[in-house]
Formats: C-alpha cells, structure tokens, sequence
C-alpha cells in the first residue's frame, strides 16, 4: 500500500512539473503577443507607417485571394473531365 501512495505523489509532482512548464511557456507566448501588439500599435501613429501596414495588408489579401481563384478555376478544370 506504501508503495501505491509514494507512486501516486511520484506521478502527481511529475504532472505538477509539466503542467507548470506549460504554464511557463503559455505565458511567454502571451507577453511576447502582448509587446507585439503595443509595438504595431505605436507604429500605426506613424502615418507613413501606418500607410505601408495597410498596404502590406491588401497586398496579402490580393495574393491569397489571386491563389483560392487559381484552386477553384483547377477544381472547375477537373469537375469537367
């Protein structure tokens, strides 16, 4: 029976250590995010900054969606073989 409990209390503080290390790393991820966002918030003051974001954004949008129309015009192709 001792050894029953000193497994459980083994395997308890093995699960605490785990779950603390992805606390920990949980936790970076969030405070990194965190700076990032106040950083591209203080560069959007910056008109021309601001200006080259949007574009970059827009400039994104067009290639993703230049590429769901290159997919569907392929998937139309092979519906008609």
């Amino acid at each position: 029976m001792g050894e029953f409990f000193k497994k459980a209390f083994r395997d308890m503080k093995e699960s605490a250590k785990a779950q603390h290390e992805a606390d920990k790393a949980n936790f970076q991820a969030v405070k990194a995010e965190s700076k990032a966002q106040f950083a591209e918030a203080k560069a959007m003051r910056n008109p021309e900054k601001r200006r080259e974001m949007m574009q970059k954004s827009r400039d994104e949008q067009i290639a993703e969606a230049k590429e769901r129309t290159a997919v569907a015009e392929e998937r139309i192709a092979n519906a008609k073989k």
